[in-house]
Formats: structure tokens, C-alpha cells, sequence
């Protein structure tokens, strides 16, 4: 699927190659659609940050989206949950349809929209409190009071943290380790029952132990959500994607714009992409 085509569903085949078959079992050839997302283009200003961007996200699946700075990657992740509207001067035109509901209609809360379609950030970002408290704040807000040690030992349960933490749940949760903090963001994001989790970036800020707990953490999560996923790195986004997307810059009139340039399996945009672009940068020649 490119940036001109668009299809409702998407093949998932069993891919050939070792690290596939590593990364994934046997799916389903047809899965339900999440996100339909036409013709979306965003502005700051005079300045267009992604234009024209179509594109689909599959259930229980992780999309990783890929590409060099600047071309709107985490623009475009944004636009999943609305976070774009605090960003001043951000304009959104063209349609992100979440089960074929349109997130910016009339009469949308931004808010509901953000309780199920939930975001982990690059950096760990805990709040000064308890770790018991980090995950009871989201359902404490939404008036989720009703068993709620259950909920916040089911999260840390799900975000593969509840036997560390499990002795010193009131302890601060600045005391974690950055790999810690950031699963205690994710159990954070899931305690609140979320359909889909978006991660820009979430591993970036990590060393290579935490990040290869947060990779198998991912494989553990598409169980239950549906996940979107940004990264700078190659061999990260082969190793947990089913599906890949290429954004690439286009250059006109001296400005700079994101642009999707291909999206397709992992596998074959690892191994046989369509695009020249494409094959340029996951091979290194540039990015």
C-alpha cells in the first residue's frame, strides 16, 4: 500500500525470513480495520508539517512508523489521539476515522478519544507520586474508584512490572530505573482500558537491556491492543513490526514536507520495498 493506494484490507502473510518467523506467529489474513486515515495533512502555521497522508491501521497488529527527522512522524501519531490540538497553530484537514467514527467531527471529546486511544511518550515521564498512585491517577480522573487495586495490579501485571515493583508500591516512582519508569508509563496508559496504544519513540531514551524489555513487552501487548509505534530504529521496528510505514521529505518551493512514501508488510519493506526511497533508507544510504 502507497501513499496514492489505499484497500480496506491487508494480506499478512507468514513471512520467510528468520527474524520474521522470530517476531510473529501465524495471523489471519484479513483483520479488522482501526484507523482509516484519508487524505490527512497537517499545518503549523505556513508551515505543512505531513500532507496527503492515507493509510489504514489493523487490529491487534503494531504499525511502526518509520523515517528520517523531521518528516512528521510523530505529527502523524498525534493526529491518532487528538494530541495535536495543543499544539498552537496546529490545522488538521482530511480524516482520521477511528471505527468508522471521524476523531474530529462535531460533538467529539477529545478527552473519551484519549482515554481509548492512549499515548506512551520518548522520555519516561512518571509523576512525583507512588508507583501505586501513577497507575490509580487515570482511573481515579475517569471515576474508575470501583476495584481499583485489582486494576492497578492488572496494569502492572500487563506492562510485565507487577513482580518488581509488586514489595514497594508506595514507594516513589522516581526510584525506578528508566526502563522501569517507562513500563510504569505504559501500565499507566493501559489502566485505564484503552483499545489502542500509540509509542513514540518509547525505547530511545533507554539502554539496550531496557529496550529489549520493552520489544518483548510489545509482543506481550498486541495480544490486547492494537499498537502504533515510532522509531529511528531499523533493527527495532523489523523485530517488533507486522506492518511498516516509510515517511519520507519532499522538498518544493524551498520548504520541507512529510510525505508517505510506502507501507506494507515489515518483511517486504525490509526485503523488497517498491520505492526506491524506501530501500535508500533502510539500507542506510540515507537518514
Amino acid at each position: 500500500m502507497t501513499s496514492g493506494s489505499r484497500t480496506d484490507t491487508i494480506t499478512i502473510d507468514v513471512a520467510p525470513v528468520e527474524i520474521a518467523q522470530q517476531r510473529k506467529a501465524p495471523v489471519p489474513e484479513l483483520r479488522e480495520v482501526v484507523f482509516d486515515i484519508q487524505a490527512l495533512t497537517v499545518t503549523y502555521g505556513t508551515v505543512t508539517a505531513i500532507s496527503d497522508v492515507d493509510l489504514d491501521v489493523y487490529r491487534n497488529l503494531i504499525t511502526a512508523v518509520i523515517g528520517p527527522s523531521g518528516c512528521g512522524k510523530s505529527t502523524f501519531i498525534r493526529c491518532l489521539n487528538r494530541m495535536n490540538d495543543l499544539v498552537p497553530g496546529a490545522k488538521i484537514d482530511g480524516k482520521v476515522l477511528y471505527h468508522e467514527q471521524d476523531l474530529y467531527g462535531d460533538g467529539v471529546d477529545p478527552v473519551e478519544v484519549r482515554r481509548r486511544i492512549g499515548m506512551v511518550f520518548q522520555k519516561p515521564n512518571p509523576f512525583p507520586k507512588s508507583i501505586y498512585d501513577n497507575v490509580a491517577w487515570g482511573p481515579r480522573v475517569l471515576g474508575m474508584r470501583s476495584g481499583l487495586d485489582e486494576r492497578v495490579e492488572n496494569a502492572l501485571h500487563g506492562a510485565a512490572l507487577w513482580d518488581e515493583v509488586k514489595d514497594r508500591l508506595k514507594k516513589s516512582a522516581l526510584s525506578l530505573s528508566g526502563g522501569q519508569q517507562q513500563r510504569l508509563c505504559i501500565a499507566r496508559a493501559i489502566a485505564i482500558e484503552p483499545e489502542v496504544l500509540l509509542l513514540d519513540e518509547p525505547a530511545s531514551a533507554l539502554d539496550p537491556i531496557a529496550t529489549s524489555s520493552i520489544e518483548e513487552l510489545m509482543h506481550e501487548l498486541k495480544r490486547d491492543y492494537t499498537l502504533v509505534i515510532v522509531t529511528h530504529n531499523m533493527q527495532q521496528a523489523a523485530r517488533v513490526a507486522d506492518l511498516t510505514a516509510f515517511f519520507s521529505l519532499e522538498v518544493g518551493d524551498g520548504r520541507r514536507t512529510g510525505v508517505l512514501v510506502e507501507y506494507d508488510t515489515t518483511e517486504k519493506i525490509f526485503t523488497n520495498p517498491s520505492d526506491k526511497r524506501t530501500e535508500d533508507y533502510v539500507t542506510g544510504r540515507f537518514g
